[in-house]
């Protein structure tokens, strides 16, 4: 018997998209001289007609695809994480968001998954721009599941969102479509002494990998995959606070002002709790390949394993 390779997750995302727009004809594809690496040309062969390709000039693009939602349209604008985030800040923010429009942004490589683009590529930041836009939802799906279902959800989503999406292949997490929704978070593994909160590819794969390591070591770690970091899903938070009462966020950008913010703003106004994040401290990205960046930026299951240890301790203490 043969098993069918795993799609990359920027082929699920293109197909998906496709699927959508031939139900749909408000659905359009805009990129910004990037479709080989969004992986979106099947989009391009299918719909040529709703594929508008600006060339590099992110500013445009989100221009653009503001004006197509003037018209009804459901624009998804594709480019790097970094280009999305930081060069066309400005026009997302106010042609977009600001107009009350319905602009779908898609920031591709984010974090350490820039890899061998290097530190001016490497968006350790995004999360935190895209959080102070008032209205925006942010969102990161962890596997191809999640992601085909979060993108039909975030196309039907009465306003702007913003996605990070990371484009090479992902294992499968999730086992079916149907109970994720934007804005709630998924408990991936119960656990009583402790609360994994992650969020993306990267990071959601390596609190599974801490909790094995935290299980030798006797304890029991919940996971939960945080696919929305705005909304935060406040109500998941809280129980788990309340469950576990120690959590450890779990994010591939800046500790500051992402994952691990979000969930101490709720922690902090509703429920003081013992909490640790494990993210960027502070410090830009650099060039290499992915498993040397997750190891010198401490985004790996050893590092969470070791700062739950900490975090077990502090709880004990009490």
């Amino acid at each position: 018997m043969t098993t069918q390779p795993t799609p990359e997750m920027r082929a699920v995302y293109a197909q998906t998209l496709l699927d959508l727009a031939q139900q749909d004809e408000r659905i359009l594809l805009l990129e910004a001289d990037l479709m080989r690496a969004t992986g979106t040309r099947p989009f391009l062969e299918a719909l040529p007609s709703r594929t508008y390709n600006v060339g590099v000039a992110e500013a445009n693009l989100v221009g653009l695809a503001a004006g197509l939602s003037a018209t009804g349209k459901i624009p998804f604008a594709n480019t790097f994480a970094c280009f999305a985030a930081r060069r066309a800040y400005d026009q997302f923010f106010i042609s977009a968001n600001y107009a009350r429009l319905n602009v779908k942004l898609v920031g591709t490589d984010p974090g350490v998954t820039a890899a061998y683009n290097g530190g001016t590529h490497m968006t350790f930041e995004d999360l935190g721009l895209m959080r102070n836009i008032p209205g925006l939802v942010v969102l990161e799906p962890c596997d191809p599941v999640s992601l085909a279902e979060l993108i039909r959800q975030t196309a039907y989503h009465a306003g702007c969102t913003y996605m990070r999406l990371h484009r090479g292949v992902a294992p499968a997490i999730h086992a079916s479509q149907g109970h994720l929704l934007l804005g709630k978070g998924v408990m991936l593994r119960d656990g009583e002494d402790l609360t994994l909160i992650a969020a993306g590819v990267v990071m959601v794969n390596e609190a599974l990998a801490a909790a094995d390591l935290l299980a030798n070591d006797g304890h029991s770690a919940a996971v939960i995959d945080m696919h929305t970091i705005k909304p935060i899903d406040i109500e998941l938070v809280l129980e788990s606070a309340t469950r576990t009462g120690a959590l450890v966020t779990c994010e591939n950008h800046q500790v500051i002002n992402g994952l691990g913010s979000a969930v101490a703003e709720v922690l902090a106004e509703r429920r003081p709790t013992l909490l640790r994040r494990v993210g960027v401290q502070d410090e830009f990205g650099e060039v290499g390949p992915l498993d040397y960046l997750k190891e010198r930026f401490g985004l790996t299951a050893e590092n969470i394993r070791q700062q739950a240890l900490d975090l077990l301790q502090a709880k004990s203490g009490r």
